[in-house]
């Protein structure tokens, strides 16, 4: 779904047309589910979380920016109803990357044995990721997995894009030192 087509759905709802919002929920509630199974481990639980997001959003839509992508706002609101059930539940945030993230390179390669390898470097940086502290995985799945631009994974997380860029910039460092560490 593109930008201008978000932007018309959002309109619509914000004139008083809430089945409007069910397109942007079909369209997003996949990559919003992964997030709260991705952290929570329990698809009940994630898909109870994923709807109270959904209603959330909906709640909130007045105070998103024309102008800017729907889904870095979304997963920001997202982000904020996994961290109020976290706090509520007493353990710490994590978010795990999905393992479908992982280089599609594997799959395209010519050669079945660089295709494997590629494949076996790309779970050993997995495994790399998901041992980062919060801060940097997230910076690194919303770069990486979802194409955010450092203002939208500033304004995602916040803090400023230079932290933004900081903690891109430390992830990828973390995983290289461990993977150069494994090699």
């Amino acid at each position: 779904m593109d930008e201008k087509r978000e932007t018309e759905i959002i309109r619509e709802v914000l004139a008083g047309n809430p089945g409007a919002f069910e397109e942007l929920v079909r369209r997003y509630q996949g990559p919003v589910y992964s997030l709260m199974l991705r952290s929570l481990g329990n698809a009940d639980d994630a898909a109870d979380l994923a709807q109270e997001a959904f209603a959330r959003a909906y709640t909130r839509l007045e105070t998103f920016k024309f102008g800017k992508r729907f889904f870095p706002w979304l997963y920001s609101v997202s982000m904020n109803v996994l961290r109020d059930r976290v706090r509520a539940m007493g353990r710490d945030f994590h978010v795990y990357m999905e393992t479908d993230a992982l280089p599609a390179q594997a799959e395209n390669a010519v050669d079945e044995r660089e295709a494997v390898e590629t494949r076996l470097d790309g779970e050993k940086a997995f495994e790399v990721v998901l041992r980062l502290a919060p801060k940097y995985r997230e910076a690194l799945i919303l770069r990486f997995r979802y194409d955010f631009t450092m203002r939208e994974i500033a304004r995602t997380l916040g803090v400023s894009v230079s932290g933004a860029k900081m903690r891109v910039g430390r992830g990828l460092d973390m995983v290289r030192e461990e993977f150069g560490r494994n090699e």
